[in-house]
């Protein structure tokens, strides 16, 4: 099997004040509206995020992102007045976690890997 493009969902609540949330913490609009309840940010050639109206599964979903700068990053989250948490634990990197409105958790780190390929054996948040 291969794997040719991989998306991680966000269910939501309320569709449009997470569309705002997500539009404001992803710094631009989405690239792609698949159906009236789901929105779609590529990131990365072959990585997608989308966030979708499931009002029953609204704040599940855990995601982790591996960035190529965080400090960046942090700098960007408090410019937007974004509430995060910092965290590092054991031998994982630092991680700066942001939780939507409906308790969806995004990960960001920084990933160890200068041409970022090696970020899968940090990939995961505890809990």
């Amino acid at each position: 099997m291969a794997v040719t493009h991989t998306f991680a969902g966000l269910p939501v609540a309320d569709y449009c004040v997470a569309y705002d949330w997500y539009v404001r913490l992803l710094g631009r609009e989405a690239d792609m509206f698949p159906h009236e309840r789901e929105c779609v940010w590529r990131l990365t050639p072959t990585s997608s995020i989308y966030v979708a109206h499931d009002p029953e599964r609204a704040g599940s979903a855990l995601v982790t992102l591996a960035l190529d700068d965080l400090d960046a990053h942090e700098r960007q989250l408090r410019a937007a007045g974004f509430t995060f948490s910092d965290e590092a634990t054991g031998s994982a990197p630092r991680r700066l976690i942001v939780s939507d409105l409906d308790g969806n958790r995004l990960a960001f780190f920084q990933d160890p890997s200068p041409t970022g390929g090696s970020a899968l054996a940090w990939a995961s948040v505890p809990e």
